[in-house]
């Protein structure tokens, strides 16, 4: 990379190579752009939040043990993605450490295959393996140029300052591509107070129904033949968002097994945390379940 150039990095390419390179590159930028764009993606209280997205692979991956420690650091999971995948992508099309970005970019697939799509059947009916291969023939396909050339190693030489630099700034830029589609982001309004959370058609007695409390919270709300009450769904042990299991009756966090009783007043029942999840103050008002 010394002798860097991006449109040699290109003209010296045979032309199935450039197409891959060109549509992996530009897909992987376009990832890293819709999560940043999302503003449930980084949200623990959005349905399109990293963690329930993680939580929603445990029961059929492979790599479940995996996942379920990701979950306990979701957000900062859910940047290391979105960064590495604007990182791949521009790498990718700037011809910076190809290697290296393609072998990435094949690890990314692979894990990707291993949790979101391992329950697609066929197979092929899943993308993630399709990106897998193209990652796989693009990084062989630029091992056997550099190998022409004698290049032995995929690492960039740390040593050469240019080399350096041109990594602080694929670094740099896929930063600023983060940043900048946070500006982009439709914001999503947080609920009021008051606001309906369900129909009483909605919400029949013996029913449940995750909802945004008015302070951003992911919460549950209960129906019984009593009235309705709810809870918090933020962990009191480390802030995970938990579930509730109807088969248990019982609220769970899937991060280190804790517990709660919502016909307890919430309180923890087992694991790491004695504090019950926190109140969240709801009503009936007319036909409308609401919170107070």
């Amino acid at each position: 990379m010394a002798n860097y150039s991006l449109s040699r990095s290109w003209q010296s390419q045979p032309i199935s190579t450039r197409i891959v390179r060109l549509f992996l590159g530009v897909t992987w930028i376009y990832g890293g752009w819709n999560k940043a764009t999302d503003a449930g993606f980084l949200n623990p209280a959005s349905p399109h939040y990293i963690g329930e997205q993680l939580k929603g692979y445990l029961a059929t991956s492979p790599i479940h043990l995996i996942l379920q420690k990701m979950i306990e650091h979701a957000s900062l999971m859910g940047w290391a993605v979105m960064l590495g995948e604007f990182a791949i992508g521009i790498a990718t099309l700037l011809g910076i450490a190809g290697e290296l970005a393609a072998l990435s970019g094949f690890g990314m697939s692979i894990v990707l295959w291993l949790s979101a799509t391992w329950s697609v059947k066929p197979y092929f009916l899943g993308s993630d393996t399709a990106y897998a291969i193209l990652w796989l023939a693009l990084f062989l396909s630029l091992r056997q140029s550099a190998r022409s050339r004698r290049i032995t190693s995929i690492i960039p030489n740390l040593k050469d300052r240019r080399e350096v630099m041109q990594l602080v700034g694929v670094g740099a830029a896929a930063i600023v591509a983060s940043l900048a589609g946070k500006k982009f982001t439709a914001k999503n309004p947080t609920p009021e107070a008051g606001a309906a959370i369900a129909t009483l058609a909605e919400l029949p007695i013996g029913g449940t129904k995750n909802f945004q409390a008015a302070d951003g919270r992911a919460a549950v709300v209960f129906r019984t033949s009593a009235g309705v009450f709810a809870y918090s769904r933020i962990c009191t042990h480390q802030g995970c968002v938990a579930d509730y299991d109807s088969a248990a009756h019982l609220i769970k966090c899937p991060c280190h097994g804790a517990q709660f009783d919502p016909s307890k007043d919430g309180a923890a029942v087992a694991g790491p945390t004695n504090r019950a999840l926190d109140k969240i103050k709801v009503a009936i008002k007319g036909n409308n379940v609401v919170q107070i």
